[in-house]
Parts: C-alpha cells; structure tokens; sequence
C-alpha cells in the first residue's frame, strides 16, 4: 500500500502523506490507509524526488520509538526532502511524543529537515444524540433508538422507564479499544456550551459534577446530550490532554523544531470538528488563555503564515510584500469569537458533517481580491489548484525578519 502510494504521489509531486498509527482503520477493522509498510515507501522513496519538489507527511503511534524514527530519518536521507510528523500526547503512551521531539531535535542537529506537526488544542471528539458517537452506543437499550429522528430519540430519553433502564445497564465493552474510553473516561468528558472552552478544569467533567451532585456519571452525560433539544455536544480531548490542561501542547507548540498544524479541514465528519485549529491558535494561545501563559501574537501569526509556507515550498506566499502571493486574512482580533460546533446534515443522502462558525474575520483576500467578508463569500472564486512547490517571485522583496 505504501509503495501504491508514492506510485500516486509522482504525478502529483507534492506531498506524500501515510500513517502507521492503529486508530486508522475501516469498518472491518482493516487498515484504511498506507499503514504499516514504512520499510517499503523507504525503499521506494528515492526515485520521485528527482525533481527535488514535496514534502513527507505522517502519523504513527511510535510503540517502537527509536526504531520506527530510524526508518523515518532514513526516508528524509533517501529523498533529500523534508518531512512533517504528527505530535500528539496519548494516554496509552503518555510520553512517548517527548522521546518522538528528542529523535526530531537530534535529526536537526544533523541537518535534516524533520519537523513535529502540533495541534494548538486537544484532538477532541464530539459525543452526542446528533453525532456520530455518543456515550451509549454500546448499551443495547440505547441501541433500540440509535439512528431514529432525534425527536424520536429524545421522547424515548425523557420516558422515565427507558431512561431508567438506559442508566442502570452494564454493556460490555470491548479492552483496549478508543470507544471504551468514549463510553466510560467521564474524568474527560466536558459539556460543550455556546462558547467552547478547549482547556477546561478536571472540575468541571462529568466525573467531577457527578462526585458533587451525587449522580452516576452516566446519568450527567446524559443529562448533557438532551439539553438544547437533544442537540448539545459533550467535548472528549481524546489527545494531549491526559494533565488536565494543555501544559504538553504547550511545551509542543514552543519547541524549536515544530510547525502549527492537523487542522482536519472535516475529515472526520460527524466526531470532530478541528478545522477551527488556527482560530483556537489565535484566541486561545494569543489572547484568552488563562490556565498558563499566552504565546505573542506576532509569533503565532509568523509561525501561521510564513513559517508554514516555507515548511511546504511555498516560497511565493506567507508574508505582505512587494511581489508576493495577495491573500491576506482582515482580523478584528478583540472581537474574534469561535462558537461551538454543530451538526448539519447537507452531504448526499443527508449524510451529517461537524462545522463551527466564527466571528471578526473581515475580509478574506485572495489574489488581491476579496472573497469572504465578515464570513460570507462575496461570490469572488480567485483561487487556483496550487501543484507542488512554488518558487519565490523574481523581484520579491522580503524583509529579513520575515524568513
């Protein structure tokens, strides 16, 4: 799979992207991707690069730390290209992303361009009546109304003897596996109100509200789904989250060999909802965090545009001056506001999607030309398939600190 996968990627020469993380897999439980065959895209990694041109990209859950590193180094030797890996903090390995950081820091030392890809916030799950998961999936009571209308489902919730027969069921789930942890990790369950608060206290779980109200924890999340109609969200940080805070993201966002990144862009339609990764970059990080330091803004926004660019070979885009690439994002950076995510069922055959609206975006300009204003298209469709690197323009003036 992983050779058919640089096979794909030499008419594209842009990006190769493969995982050897077990979380990816399919409905019958098979790989879903170029798992698991880093030896082999090693061996072939070396002819399309030819043309010097793409980037290296993967994820692994790294079990076998250094070994698994050593076959990524070799690939960055054999191609000469650089390579971006995810760094994220898992509860089953709670510091393996602190030795991952150490291999990526020694392969700078030596000169090749390795770097950690850092998302600014836990990678959180959304659970809900709505979403495509929720805490009681494996109870076979909830079962009997999983996938009805959700008016359906709420009257059967509020029936005092569906309800509880719901809470006192013991499903078996099955050892080791993520929707264990979904179903019964209520020290890592938060309510999702309108405003999201991405680095909530241990206090304010479902374990925590249970333990000061006297309730099962079964019975609190439950209690959460059904508010706003059966359309609240409970946030499940299923990554970087395992202190309670963001204290590893922050030690991962500030090393000197990472990049700000794993926006899923809805890859994972209706259990999360990360593409609101640089505006929690913004807000969070640059202006509202009040659990450990703020990060500068200037930095942030560096690290957003031109360091980024430069991470992937476009050398034409990432800073405001003469000659170069005219997109450009107008912030009202005090009134910049994310809201909580919500489910739209507008895919074929109604299928669902997670997406999160925002506010204090003014204009989005896109070759000089505006696209959105204040979140609306303007009906301006200026953008083009960028294919591969982009050179710097000739005559481009850049100011020094901007590289």
């Amino acid at each position: 799979m992983a050779k058919l996968v640089v096979e794909r990627w030499r008419s594209r020469r842009a990006r190769l992207s493969t995982s050897r993380t077990v979380k990816h897999k399919d409905v019958k439980g098979g790989s879903a991707d170029a798992q698991g065959r880093s030896n082999g895209t090693a061996r072939h990694c070396r002819a399309p690069w030819a043309g010097k041109r793409g980037v290296l990209q993967l994820i692994a859950d790294f079990k076998q730390t250094d070994e698994e590193f050593a076959v990524l180094r070799g690939m960055v030797e054999l191609s000469g290209r650089p390579m971006s890996i995810t760094i994220e903090q898992d509860d089953r390995w709670p510091t393996v992303w602190k030795r991952v950081l150490d291999n990526i820091a020694a392969a700078n030392a030596d000169g090749l361009p390795i770097r950690g890809q850092v998302p600014p916030r836990a990678t959180g799950l959304l659970l809900g009546l709505t979403a495509s998961l929720n805490p009681f999936i494996m109870h076979q009571t909830f079962r009997q109304i999983w996938g009805a209308p959700l008016e359906q489902q709420m009257k059967a919730l509020r029936d005092p003897a569906f309800r509880a027969k719901l809470l006192a069921e013991e499903p078996a789930y099955p050892a080791g596996e993520i929707i264990e942890m979904l179903c019964i990790a209520y020290h890592k369950m938060f309510s999702l109100g309108e405003r999201p608060n991405y680095e909530p206290t241990p206090e304010e779980s479902a374990k925590a509200v249970a333990e000061r109200t006297g309730k099962h924890p079964r019975e609190v999340v439950l209690d959460w789904m059904m508010e706003r109609d059966g359309k609240a969200l409970i946030y499940f940080p299923l990554m970087n989250y395992h202190c309670g805070s963001l204290a590893d993201v922050e030690t991962m966002l500030t090393h000197p060999n990472t990049a700000f990144g794993l926006s899923d862009g809805g890859a994972h339609c209706g259990i999360i909802c990360d593409a609101s990764f640089p505006t929690t970059l913004l807000t969070h990080w640059g202006r509202d965090r009040t659990r450990g330091r703020k990060l500068p803004l200037e930095w942030l926004v560096h690290g957003l545009t031109a360091r980024n660019a430069a991470l992937v070979g476009l050398q034409d885009r990432g800073v405001i001056a003469p000659g170069m690439k005219a997109d450009v994002n107008v912030i009202d950076f005090d009134h910049l506001t994310l809201y909580s995510p919500h489910i739209v069922n507008d895919l074929p055959a109604g299928g669902k999607r997670l997406i999160q609206k925002t506010d204090g975006y003014t204009a989005s300009i896109v070759s000089g030309a505006v696209a959105f204003r204040n979140g609306e298209p303007t009906g301006t469709l200026n953008g083009r398939l960028v294919r591969g690197a982009q050179k710097r323009p000739e005559g481009a003036r850049i100011p020094a600190a901007a590289d």
